[in-house]
Protein backbone atom coordinates (compact mmCIF):
# COMPACT_ATOMS: atom_id res chain seq x y z
CA UNK A 1 0.00 0.00 0.00
CA UNK A 2 1.23 3.45 -0.75
CA UNK A 3 0.26 5.02 2.61
CA UNK A 4 3.35 2.03 4.06
CA UNK A 5 5.85 4.62 2.05
CA UNK A 6 4.74 6.93 4.83
CA UNK A 7 5.86 4.64 7.77
CA UNK A 8 9.03 4.97 9.63
CA UNK A 9 9.06 1.79 11.85
CA UNK A 10 11.32 1.06 14.62
CA UNK A 11 13.45 4.16 12.75
CA UNK A 12 15.30 6.72 15.26
CA UNK A 13 14.76 10.35 14.92
CA UNK A 14 15.69 13.30 16.42
CA UNK A 15 14.47 16.52 16.24
CA UNK A 16 15.77 20.16 17.79
CA UNK A 17 13.78 23.00 18.80
CA UNK A 18 11.10 20.59 19.75
CA UNK A 19 9.48 21.76 22.87
CA UNK A 20 6.86 23.50 20.88
CA UNK A 21 6.04 24.56 17.50
CA UNK A 22 7.20 23.10 14.78
CA UNK A 23 10.18 20.65 16.31
CA UNK A 24 6.93 19.39 19.01
CA UNK A 25 4.34 18.78 15.85
CA UNK A 26 7.25 17.28 14.04
CA UNK A 27 8.46 14.65 17.07
CA UNK A 28 5.15 13.51 17.45
CA UNK A 29 3.75 12.95 13.67
CA UNK A 30 7.29 11.04 13.56
CA UNK A 31 6.26 9.30 16.27
CA UNK A 32 2.55 8.35 14.68
CA UNK A 33 4.55 7.25 11.96
CA UNK A 34 6.22 4.32 13.99
CA UNK A 35 9.73 6.39 15.31
CA UNK A 36 11.31 6.96 18.59
CA UNK A 37 12.50 10.13 18.96
CA UNK A 38 15.48 12.28 20.81
CA UNK A 39 13.77 15.35 21.52
CA UNK A 40 15.49 18.60 22.80
CA UNK A 41 15.02 22.04 23.72
CA UNK A 42 15.51 24.60 26.59
CA UNK A 43 12.48 23.82 28.99
CA UNK A 44 12.41 20.42 30.33
CA UNK A 45 8.16 21.49 31.04
CA UNK A 46 7.38 21.62 27.59
CA UNK A 47 9.52 18.62 26.32
CA UNK A 48 8.03 16.82 29.46
CA UNK A 49 4.52 17.14 27.44
CA UNK A 50 6.02 16.59 23.92
CA UNK A 51 7.20 12.93 25.42
CA UNK A 52 3.93 12.19 26.61
CA UNK A 53 2.03 12.73 23.35
CA UNK A 54 4.93 10.52 21.90
CA UNK A 55 4.13 7.93 24.47
CA UNK A 56 0.42 7.96 24.14
CA UNK A 57 0.88 6.69 20.62
CA UNK A 58 3.00 3.66 21.60
CA UNK A 59 6.66 4.96 20.99
CA UNK A 60 9.63 6.08 23.30
CA UNK A 61 10.83 9.74 23.87
CA UNK A 62 14.46 10.42 25.43
CA UNK A 63 14.21 14.27 26.78
CA UNK A 64 17.37 16.15 26.55
CA UNK A 65 17.72 19.42 28.20
CA UNK A 66 20.11 21.65 25.85
CA UNK A 67 20.62 25.38 25.54
CA UNK A 68 20.88 24.42 21.30
CA UNK A 69 22.71 27.69 20.89
CA UNK A 70 26.00 26.01 22.48
CA UNK A 71 27.48 23.74 19.44
CA UNK A 72 28.68 20.96 21.37
CA UNK A 73 25.57 20.38 23.11
CA UNK A 74 23.33 20.27 19.40
CA UNK A 75 25.78 17.77 18.17
CA UNK A 76 25.63 15.83 21.51
CA UNK A 77 22.38 15.01 20.17
CA UNK A 78 23.21 12.45 18.01
CA UNK A 79 25.31 10.43 20.43
CA UNK A 80 22.80 10.02 22.89
CA UNK A 81 19.94 8.63 20.55
CA UNK A 82 22.65 5.98 19.36
CA UNK A 83 23.49 5.34 22.99
CA UNK A 84 19.85 4.72 24.17
CA UNK A 85 18.43 3.16 20.89
CA UNK A 86 21.09 1.61 19.24
CA UNK A 87 20.81 3.69 16.07
CA UNK A 88 19.83 6.99 14.01
CA UNK A 89 18.11 7.51 11.07
CA UNK A 90 16.70 10.99 11.04
CA UNK A 91 17.58 14.11 11.36
CA UNK A 92 15.57 17.17 12.28
CA UNK A 93 17.08 20.45 12.34
CA UNK A 94 14.32 22.73 13.05
CA UNK A 95 15.59 24.59 15.80
CA UNK A 96 16.77 28.24 14.45
CA UNK A 97 15.08 31.85 14.51
CA UNK A 98 16.25 35.44 14.14
CA UNK A 99 14.37 38.77 15.12
CA UNK A 100 13.56 41.38 12.45
CA UNK A 101 15.76 44.54 12.73
CA UNK A 102 16.14 47.25 10.96
CA UNK A 103 19.83 47.33 8.77
CA UNK A 104 21.32 49.91 10.70
CA UNK A 105 20.75 48.19 13.77
CA UNK A 106 22.36 45.09 12.47
CA UNK A 107 25.74 44.70 13.37
CA UNK A 108 27.92 42.34 12.91
CA UNK A 109 27.70 40.09 15.75
CA UNK A 110 23.75 39.57 15.15
CA UNK A 111 24.75 38.81 12.30
CA UNK A 112 27.11 36.00 13.26
CA UNK A 113 24.89 34.85 15.83
CA UNK A 114 21.94 34.02 12.93
CA UNK A 115 24.71 31.97 11.25
CA UNK A 116 25.31 29.82 14.30
CA UNK A 117 21.82 29.61 15.51
CA UNK A 118 20.41 28.70 11.79
CA UNK A 119 23.42 27.75 9.79
CA UNK A 120 26.10 25.80 12.38
CA UNK A 121 23.51 23.90 14.49
CA UNK A 122 22.19 22.22 11.57
CA UNK A 123 25.88 21.31 10.54
CA UNK A 124 27.26 20.57 13.62
CA UNK A 125 24.15 17.43 14.81
CA UNK A 126 24.49 16.77 10.98
CA UNK A 127 27.89 16.16 11.23
CA UNK A 128 28.02 13.73 14.22
CA UNK A 129 24.81 11.80 13.19
CA UNK A 130 26.47 10.80 9.72
CA UNK A 131 28.89 8.35 10.93
CA UNK A 132 26.16 6.98 13.16
CA UNK A 133 23.44 6.85 10.79
CA UNK A 134 26.05 4.97 8.27
CA UNK A 135 26.63 2.31 10.98
CA UNK A 136 24.97 -1.21 11.60
CA UNK A 137 23.06 -3.35 8.63
CA UNK A 138 21.39 -0.53 7.19
CA UNK A 139 23.17 2.40 7.01
CA UNK A 140 21.52 5.80 5.37
CA UNK A 141 18.86 8.05 6.14
CA UNK A 142 17.62 11.23 6.28
CA UNK A 143 18.60 15.10 6.95
CA UNK A 144 15.61 17.36 7.02
CA UNK A 145 16.06 20.85 7.24
CA UNK A 146 13.53 23.72 8.50
CA UNK A 147 13.69 26.97 6.15
CA UNK A 148 12.31 29.68 5.41
CA UNK A 149 10.55 31.30 2.27
CA UNK A 150 12.65 34.63 3.91
CA UNK A 151 15.50 32.54 2.20
CA UNK A 152 14.25 32.88 -1.18
CA UNK A 153 12.17 36.43 -0.88
CA UNK A 154 13.26 39.85 -0.34
CA UNK A 155 11.77 41.81 2.77
CA UNK A 156 12.86 44.26 4.56
CA UNK A 157 14.27 44.12 8.20
CA UNK A 158 15.66 40.38 7.34
CA UNK A 159 18.94 40.85 6.72
CA UNK A 160 20.11 38.42 9.05
CA UNK A 161 17.29 35.79 9.38
CA UNK A 162 16.92 35.89 5.63
CA UNK A 163 20.42 35.42 4.77
CA UNK A 164 21.03 32.54 7.02
CA UNK A 165 18.23 30.43 6.27
CA UNK A 166 19.01 31.16 2.00
CA UNK A 167 22.20 29.77 3.57
CA UNK A 168 21.07 27.07 5.14
CA UNK A 169 18.92 25.87 2.13
CA UNK A 170 22.03 26.21 -0.04
CA UNK A 171 24.12 24.52 2.56
CA UNK A 172 20.89 21.28 1.91
CA UNK A 173 21.94 21.37 -1.52
CA UNK A 174 25.49 21.16 -0.93
CA UNK A 175 25.46 18.53 1.38
CA UNK A 176 23.21 16.34 -0.29
CA UNK A 177 25.88 15.40 -2.91
CA UNK A 178 28.31 14.81 -0.26
CA UNK A 179 25.85 12.56 1.54
CA UNK A 180 24.56 10.73 -1.53
CA UNK A 181 23.12 8.25 -1.84
CA UNK A 182 22.64 6.61 1.41
CA UNK A 183 21.86 9.75 3.32
CA UNK A 184 19.58 12.19 1.82
CA UNK A 185 19.44 15.61 2.81
CA UNK A 186 16.16 18.55 1.75
CA UNK A 187 14.97 21.69 3.54
CA UNK A 188 11.15 22.88 4.02
CA UNK A 189 10.67 26.58 3.20
CA UNK A 190 8.57 27.56 5.65
CA UNK A 191 5.86 30.75 5.01
CA UNK A 192 3.78 31.78 7.77
CA UNK A 193 3.38 29.12 10.99
CA UNK A 194 1.28 29.61 13.63
CA UNK A 195 3.99 29.05 16.55
CA UNK A 196 5.34 31.30 19.36
CA UNK A 197 7.07 33.36 16.81
CA UNK A 198 4.13 35.00 15.67
CA UNK A 199 2.75 35.58 19.49
CA UNK A 200 3.30 39.29 19.07
CA UNK A 201 1.32 39.19 16.49
CA UNK A 202 -1.44 36.69 17.18
CA UNK A 203 -3.41 38.77 19.84
CA UNK A 204 -4.06 42.12 16.71
CA UNK A 205 -6.36 40.72 14.51
CA UNK A 206 -5.96 43.41 11.85
CA UNK A 207 -2.24 41.98 11.23
CA UNK A 208 -3.36 38.70 11.29
CA UNK A 209 -5.86 39.09 8.50
CA UNK A 210 -3.67 40.91 6.35
CA UNK A 211 -1.18 37.58 7.33
CA UNK A 212 -3.92 35.86 5.83
CA UNK A 213 -5.24 37.55 2.90
CA UNK A 214 -1.18 38.49 1.37
CA UNK A 215 -1.11 34.51 1.60
CA UNK A 216 -2.19 32.79 -1.52
CA UNK A 217 -3.95 30.16 0.35
CA UNK A 218 -5.53 32.60 2.34
CA UNK A 219 -4.98 31.58 5.71
CA UNK A 220 -1.67 31.44 7.92
CA UNK A 221 -0.24 27.94 8.64
CA UNK A 222 -0.89 24.55 11.16
CA UNK A 223 2.24 23.54 12.47
CA UNK A 224 1.01 20.24 11.20
CA UNK A 225 1.40 21.42 7.29
CA UNK A 226 4.97 21.58 8.25
CA UNK A 227 5.02 18.03 10.51
CA UNK A 228 3.34 16.14 7.05
CA UNK A 229 6.46 17.48 5.03
CA UNK A 230 8.80 16.43 7.86
CA UNK A 231 7.11 12.93 7.55
CA UNK A 232 6.94 13.02 3.55
CA UNK A 233 10.71 13.18 3.91
CA UNK A 234 12.18 11.08 6.26
CA UNK A 235 10.28 8.54 4.87
CA UNK A 236 10.34 6.10 2.15
CA UNK A 237 7.68 8.28 0.39
CA UNK A 238 10.36 10.96 0.14
CA UNK A 239 13.28 8.28 -1.28
CA UNK A 240 13.62 9.84 -4.22
CA UNK A 241 14.08 13.39 -3.34
CA UNK A 242 17.52 15.08 -2.31
CA UNK A 243 19.22 18.05 -2.34
CA UNK A 244 15.65 19.97 -2.64
CA UNK A 245 13.68 22.21 -0.86
CA UNK A 246 9.91 21.49 -0.13
CA UNK A 247 8.13 25.39 -0.26
CA UNK A 248 5.07 24.77 2.69
CA UNK A 249 4.88 28.63 2.48
CA UNK A 250 0.72 29.05 1.25
CA UNK A 251 1.74 29.74 -2.13
CA UNK A 252 4.06 32.99 -1.29
CA UNK A 253 5.91 34.99 -3.49
CA UNK A 254 6.52 38.22 -1.27
CA UNK A 255 6.61 38.45 2.69
CA UNK A 256 3.18 38.57 4.52
CA UNK A 257 4.25 40.35 7.05
CA UNK A 258 5.27 44.24 6.80
CA UNK A 259 7.52 45.51 9.34
CA UNK A 260 7.25 49.12 10.38
CA UNK A 261 11.06 49.99 9.52
CA UNK A 262 12.44 53.55 9.92
CA UNK A 263 13.39 55.04 6.23
CA UNK A 264 17.04 55.84 5.87
CA UNK A 265 15.79 58.87 4.23
CA UNK A 266 14.90 60.36 0.91
CA UNK A 267 16.10 59.15 -2.48
CA UNK A 268 18.85 60.96 -3.55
Amino acid sequence: MILDRFKVDGQVAVITGAGRGIGAASAVALAEAGADVVISARHSSQLAEVAAQVEAVGRRALVVKADLSVLEQTAGLAQAAYDEFGRLDVIVNNVGGTMPLPFLDTDEDFLVEAFRFNVATAHALTRAAVPLMLTGDDPGGAIVNISSVIGRVSGRGYAAYGTAKAALTHWTRLVSKDLAPLIRVNAIGTGSIMTSALDYVASDEAVMTELAEKTTMQRVGEVEDIAAAVVYLASRAGSFLTGKVVEVDGGLDIPNLDFKLPDLGPVR
